[in-house]
């Protein structure tokens, strides 16, 4: 005697939303790009006169809160590729805001430390920083602000 089961009948699953078409002012990666050029522009104008970059200010920041530094630590401290962070310390070193020498346990690396010119510089940088920083964030209130600066330090992990 065999009994057939019926299977119970298959609840619908409801129907998805169709994709969204991509729009670009609506991509991360572009609102981010927008945000990053702004916040550069702002420190441009806040920091007119000290000559640093955005890059430059970073490393040199990077760089004091160390004390000192081989170029490639600075590198992963700063975000920067090899290339890049060499280019900066070279200009900064030039400027003789940067100290460059050789490290006597390894001849090969360069130790690095920031010059009282460096120090006295970081402290207009700082300041120049934190005005661009108030600005580019103005538009949101304290409790956005955190949750803004949270989710990037996530994104950027």
């Amino acid at each position: 005697m065999s009994e057939i089961l019926e299977r119970p009948a298959a609840t619908p699953r409801p129907e998805s939303p169709p994709p969204r078409p991509y729009r670009l002012e609506t991509s991360a990666g572009h609102l981010l790009r927008r945000a990053h050029q702004r916040y550069q522009s702002l420190f441009a104008e806040t920091a007119a006169g000290l000559g640093l970059t955005g890059p430059q200010f970073a490393a040199l920041l990077r760089l004091a809160e160390a004390g000192r530094a081989t170029q490639n630590q600075l590198g992963r401290m700063a975000a920067m590729d090899s290339a890049t962070v060499q280019g900066v310390v070279r200009r900064l070193a030039l400027r003789g805001l940067v100290r460059v020498a050789s490290d006597p346990l390894d001849r090969r690396a360069r130790v690095l430390s920031v010059t009282a010119e460096g120090h006295a510089l970081l402290l207009e940088g700082k300041a120049a920083g934190k005005r661009a920083n108030d600005t580019l964030l103005a538009p949101l209130d304290p409790g956005e602000r955190a949750h803004l600066l949270s989710l990037l330090q996530r994104l950027s992990a």
